[in-house]
């Protein structure tokens, strides 16, 4: 059971998710508050796998309770920010923050629910043709995360090059003719090179590194 908690400061939003949520077998709302002061409290006592996180709020927005959640925590709870607008320069703060993905409050309720399983999962990366986008127009270049990937080994980079795009572990293992089992090693690895929890994090710091550019797909071209 997937345990998703609510944070909007509009109740219709969160009813409707709710009602969404509650319908399926898989997942419960496992609470909900209207502030981001107030996802603390909600996480300590509900304890959701997932957190649905409105990106604007009154008094802490979803960047500020995304960072709060994701740092200092052994295990937080996986986070998607909800926004009006995909090229909101907020979405990409939240990412930094520690946000898996994000989702468009506009969404077709199908790709709400396969949002929530997606990312309790861990395996791909939510909607990588919009967050390369994203990175694309706010990536730092250089700085700790260029020295972090400069530790990858050849094949750790150009697995990092395939999450980029998207692809799921035994996609990546098919392109590169190895066993998932080997991919999901690369993987753990290069999430503990780069001191990152999740699949997004690793993208944002390949963009960050200069590993992954606008326009290509890693150093020198396209990835193979």
């Amino acid at each position: 059971m997937i345990k998703v908690a609510l944070v909007d400061d509009e109740a219709l939003i969160r009813a409707g998710l709710a009602a969404l949520i509650g319908a399926e077998e898989d997942m419960e709302v496992a609470g909900e508050t209207d502030d981001g002061a107030g996802v603390p409290d909600l996480v300590r006592r509900t304890a959701p796998d997932v957190v649905l996180m409105d990106v604007r709020m009154p008094r802490l927005d979803g960047i500020q309770a995304t960072a709060a959640l994701t740092s200092g925590r052994d295990r937080p709870p996986k986070v998607i920010v909800v926004t009006t607008f995909e090229n909101d320069d907020h979405v990409y703060g939240a990412l930094r923050a520690g946000a898996s993905g994000f989702l468009l409050k506009r969404s077709r309720p199908e790709d709400i629910l396969a949002a929530v399983r997606l990312v309790h999962s861990g395996d791909s990366l939510l909607f990588p043709a919009a967050i390369r986008s994203l990175a694309a127009v706010h990536a730092a270049g250089g700085g700790p995360a260029a020295r972090a990937v400069a530790s990858l080994t050849e094949r750790e980079a150009d697995t990092l090059m395939r999450m980029a795009r998207g692809l799921s572990n035994a996609e990546i293992a098919a392109e590169a003719f190895v066993g998932v089992e080997t991919v999901k090693t690369h993987v753990s690895n290069i999430l503990a090179k780069l001191g990152v929890r999740d699949r997004t994090q690793a993208v944002i710091a390949a963009y960050d590194s200069g590993l992954v550019r606008a326009g290509a797909g890693g150093r020198g071209g396209a990835p193979r």
